[in-house]
């Protein structure tokens, strides 16, 4: 029988491991406090890099849409606090630095979690969405991604208009498991982020020009039973690409999944 670690004891001593992580990592930020990315901007700088929308309401497997409908007030509590920032060089951007704690005093609701596996609900639910759009811009630069977590061993809901490869989405929790980029160039970046009344949109903006464009894809993408399950597998690419000659100069694979599959698959 396998040993239970010490946060799956009970529920006493789960939140005595939550509270040791988010010590920890208050801890961590004091020493690089200086670092985070903090300036706004209300204009916006003069080039854009990339832009990318996804839909607010999606249908997920048998998720209770009013999870989805609270996502859409969470949202538009969280992504105001991200608009206009501005990353300057040797600058970090941490998404909890710049939303904070979820909670239902600040007006957030009930939304779409992932939790040991699973759908479940909570409070500020929906934020992965957010982070995924970011994290989508910033593959598109050359930045360098410094932390990024996600469900990578679990495929929970059949593709509905997906835009973007399976593979590239985050997974966060207040604040111990956070997004971080930091931006190891001579360019100042900027994220843009808004919601319409069916869209999440970002747009990734510059000072200057970028030299180079980034492709990201999937290859080999396929369903494969291993006993009584089945996992999605596939390797997800970048290439970058010169923008004067087009020619690729890299092209470096980002992550080879291998995902439980948690629906149905005969219909495939």
């Amino acid at each position: 029988m396998k040993r239970k670690l010490f946060c799956e004891i009970s529920p006493v001593t789960y939140k005595i491991s939550v509270y040791k992580c988010l010590l920890i990592r208050i801890i961590k930020n004091l020493f690089i406090k200086g670092k985070f990315a903090k300036t706004f901007l209300e204009d916006k700088l003069p080039y854009t890099i990339y832009k990318h929308k996804s839909l607010i309401r999606r249908k997920l497997g048998n998720v209770d849409m009013h999870l989805q409908e609270n996502k859409v007030g969470n949202l538009s509590l969280a992504v105001p606090k991200i608009n206009g920032i501005l990353i300057y060089p040797g600058k970090i951007f941490s998404f909890w630095e710049l939303v904070g704690n979820l909670t239902s005093r600040k007006g957030y609701k009930e939304g779409l979690v992932i939790s040991n596996g699973r759908a479940a609900s909570g409070v500020g639910g929906g934020m992965c969405q957010l982070t995924n759009l970011i994290h989508w811009m910033v593959l598109h630069t050359p930045m360098k991604i410094i932390e990024h977590h996600h469900h990578d061993d679990i495929d929970l809901f059949q593709d509905f208009n997906r835009q973007i490869p399976f593979g590239t989405g985050t997974s966060i929790v207040y604040n111990y498991l956070d997004y971080r980029f930091i931006n190891n160039t001579h360019r100042i970046y900027q994220l843009i982020t808004y919601t319409t009344d069916e869209y999440l949109c970002g747009e990734m903006r510059s000072n200057s020009i970028q030299t180079e464009k980034y492709h990201i894809f999937v290859e080999d993408e396929h369903f494969e039973r291993e006993g009584n399950d089945v996992f999605r597998c596939g390797k997800v690419y970048r290439s970058q690409i010169d923008v004067r000659s087009g020619s690729i100069i890299e092209k470096a694979l980002l992550k080879s999944n291998h995902a439980k599959v948690m629906y149905d698959t005969s219909n495939l």
